[in-house]
């Protein structure tokens, strides 16, 4: 896997120049917290690289709750059995393979690839506003019901999971382009979606981390000229649709 290391982050990225796939490790005073478990073929690097930039992984967060987003956890709680995994209330039910959508949720297909063999279950329950480490968790559904999102609030940077990609630019991740159409094709909710790039980009972010691309440093020109273009393309839609 590349390693680019910011301030109190590190980047891991498997598959950077064809399909990139990335977790983070966010440094603490007690080890990275790991957010993200990208494939089930990377649990050695990432056990790997946290090795030897010299800090243990203390806990992992999850963004949500995709293949590519939860792939090593199973060989990561086995290496690391003690240590506790922390996923939306929301997503922990697709984490489970559950695909039943609440009833006051949009009666809208689940997309993406849903894990259906995980057998690691979450032993915190996030909501908005809770603070893990240096991090605040901020709800961030659209991309799946339950998605969040993690501000550092020691540096301003931005872990967007999946509400943006920057493969070729940064992108809303409801906004379908031929040239990377993955993250559009598996978003469940695209005016959530669109709702919640709004907010993370209010947020004014340093730095934005994605869970498809590359770091982007001093985003937010490039958050406000994607959620335009998004709104665009929203609006275009809906009109054809009435």
């Amino acid at each position: 896997m590349r390693i680019v290391k910011g301030n109190k982050i590190v980047q891991l990225t498997y598959l950077p120049n064809v399909f990139p796939v990335n977790c983070y490790l966010v440094e603490e005073d007690d080890g990275f917290t790991l957010v993200d478990a990208a494939l089930p073929n990377n649990a050695e690097a990432i056990w790997n690289a946290a090795e030897r930039l010299g800090k243990p992984i203390a806990r992992i967060l999850l963004t949500h709750a995709h293949d590519d987003h939860v792939g090593a956890l199973d060989r990561l709680k086995e290496k690391l059995p003690g240590i506790p995994v922390h996923i939306s209330a929301r997503d922990a039910l697709l984490l489970a393979g559950d695909v039943t959508l609440a009833a006051g949720e949009p009666q809208l297909p689940i997309r993406g690839g849903v894990p259906k063999s995980v057998k690691t279950r979450p032993d915190v329950l996030l909501k908005d506003g809770d603070r893990i480490g240096s991090l605040l968790a901020i709800d961030a559904a659209g991309h799946t019901p339950g998605s969040m999102a993690f501000l550092d609030e020691r540096t301003g940077l931005l872990i967007a999971g999946d509400a943006f990609y920057t493969r070729g630019g940064v992108t809303v991740t409801s906004r379908l382009k031929w040239s990377f159409p993955f993250p559009a094709l598996a978003t469940w909710n695209a005016e959530a979606s669109l709702a919640t790039a709004k907010r993370l980009t209010e947020l004014e972010p340093t730095m934005l981390a994605a869970g498809h691309g590359n770091l982007v440093s001093r985003p937010v020109e490039a958050m406000k000229a994607a959620v335009a273009d998004a709104e665009r393309a929203w609006s275009k839609k809906r009109k054809r649709g009435a």
